[in-house]
């Protein structure tokens, strides 16, 4: 209270009005490198940062803050020697190549695979043999006419049939 020229009480009231600064957050998780609009800069990498806007929300300063995650994308590589065909990822390969495979990791960023194949073939032959009483053949004696067969491993690793159709 303060007295006026005339000796009396005065009153003066204060009305008065503070007023908050303005934040937010920009949470972004993102598999590509990151332009971040409001300062006109691109993350290729995770980061915190911020930016202050002078007097933008009612005469006091702004703070945007930016939370951003780069998850990566991946890629792998097989390199595989198979006989006659080889399945991967749901489809059946019968030559040789370098195939690729497109998904999305855990994170949902893109994932390539490459697959190095090499296919190797399995072999088959025969044989027609006529022979008096017995023949040898593959450590084992035949008296009998008939087609017997005999499986082995080529070169390559790979199955080897010999058919021999023998006459006795």
């Amino acid at each position: 209270q303060f007295s006026s020229i005339n000796g009396c009480d005065s009153l003066i009231s204060l009305d008065f009005t503070i007023d908050n600064s303005y934040t937010d957050t920009e949470t972004i998780v993102t598999c590509v490198p990151y332009f971040w609009i409001q300062n006109g800069q691109t993350y290729n990498t995770s980061s915190t940062d911020s930016v202050i806007f002078p007097t933008i929300v009612g005469g006091c300063d702004s703070i945007i803050y930016l939370d951003l995650t780069i998850n990566p994308s991946t890629t792998s590589s097989a390199t595989v020697v198979e006989c006659d065909t080889y399945s991967w990822n749901g489809q059946l390969y019968t030559a040789s190549g370098v195939y690729t495979f497109l998904t999305t990791n855990a994170n949902g960023c893109d994932s390539t695979a490459t697959l190095n194949l090499t296919i190797n073939p399995s072999t088959t032959s025969s044989a027609t043999v006529v022979e008096c009483d017995t023949f040898p053949w593959n450590g084992q004696t035949y008296t009998a006419s008939g087609v017997y067969t005999y499986t082995t491993t080529n070169a390559n690793g790979c199955d080897s049939t010999v058919t021999l159709n023998l006459t006795i």
